[in-house]
């Protein structure tokens, strides 16, 4: 079951955390993945443990904010079977404290990064007779974060997306679904609370931690477990779905 040989990915976002985990999963599952990420070095550090594993992948630095970056790197991948749109940067602040230039900056990548690739990719999954999309979305289009303005915005922007393209598409056997993760233990959260509680990191850690009923963060893995679940052909009968895994985050936080 969730063979994916003889499938060739593209995985935004693919250097560390969520996309990592994505992009090492679809490929001990069979997948050629194209691993596109705006720093190579993440990219190439990502390639090299799939290589290390016997799979199959490829690199390309990519600022997925730009449209014509994009293309050029779509087109010269080719005929692709899965994309997952996993790019995204995170703003923290409220609607009267978030900076035009960060608003800016949060929708151009991810509103207009999912945005360019879904227009570069789709081509691409016609020509080989159709595919999936994986949208990576977040509970924050579900609920009402505090200090999310922004973030909130864009990815419920991505949750409209997906829904848009999956029916838009289903007559050509391309199928869209989105994941809303709560909070993921990535570097990003060890970096987060570096960088804003250096003297209290395992308090602060351990109050994060608590904030899903489940009385931890996910892992990267579980995911991407998801996302491999998503792309296979067992989930042929799905699309225009959104997935939250959240740890009862959504229906239990009451």
């Amino acid at each position: 079951m969730f063979s994916l040989t003889n499938k060739k990915a593209i995985v935004t976002g693919g250097g560390s955390g969520i996309g990592k985990a994505i992009a090492i999963i679809l490929a001990q599952q069979g997948a050629e993945v194209h691993i596109l990420e705006l720093g190579i070095g993440q990219a190439e550090a990502t390639l090299a443990e799939i290589s290390n594993q016997g799979g199959k992948a490829f690199s390309y630095a990519c600022d997925v904010s730009d449209h014509q970056n994009v293309k050029v790197i779509f087109d010269q991948i080719g005929e692709i079977n899965i994309l997952v749109n996993n790019a995204g940067i995170a703003h923290i602040g409220k609607a009267d404290t978030t900076e035009e230039a960060d608003f800016d900056r949060v929708m151009r990548v991810n509103v207009k990064g999912v945005y360019n690739c879904l227009y570069a990719a789709i081509p691409h999954l016609r020509a080989a007779g159709g595919g999936v999309i994986i949208n990576m979305a977040s509970i924050a289009s579900l609920v009402g974060l505090p200090d999310r303005f922004a973030y909130s915005t864009a990815k419920g922007a991505v949750k409209a997306m997906t829904m848009s393209v999956a029916k838009d598409y289903i007559c050509e056997n391309i199928r869209c679904n989105s994941i809303s993760p709560a909070r993921v233990h990535t570097p990003f959260v060890d970096g987060f609370l570096k960088n804003n509680y250096p003297d209290h990191i395992a308090e602060m850690f351990q109050k994060l931690s608590k904030t899903q009923p489940i009385g931890r963060m996910a892992r990267p893995e579980e995911v991407g477990a998801l996302a491999l679940y998503l792309c296979s052909d067992e989930a042929s009968f799905i699309t225009g779905c959104d997935y939250p895994i959240d740890g009862g985050f959504t229906t239990l936080n009451n």
